[in-house]
């Protein structure tokens, strides 16, 4: 590992990782990895407030995380970074999966 690189990107690294360590952000990553979802499906999976929950998806959202698509009166929410879908992935792998 080269050490001076890890250097240059730990602040990155680190934002990254605080927007995912919240465990309901986790959940609502989790939720979009595979599909988008409206505010409404994602708060059947997630159950938080309407505020809280459009709160974290702010902050998804404001991270990169995510993006959204109108339709009509609907907003569906999706995950945009592929680094994400590699992480839930992972961790899915290291602390869900059966053997």
């Amino acid at each position: 590992m080269d050490l001076d690189q890890i250097k240059a990107n730990a602040s990155e690294a680190e934002s990254f990782l605080k927007m995912i360590a919240n465990k309901n952000r986790l959940m609502i990553l989790c939720s979009l990895v595979d599909k988008e979802c409206s505010v409404n499906e994602l708060n059947q999976s997630v159950p938080l407030t309407q505020s809280a929950l459009s709160q974290h998806l702010a902050a998804l959202r404001k991270a990169g995380m995510v993006s959204t698509r109108r339709q009509a009166q609907t907003i569906f929410y999706s995950v945009t970074d592929v680094r994400v879908k590699q992480i839930i992935e992972k961790m899915y792998e290291f602390f869900c999966a059966t053997e």
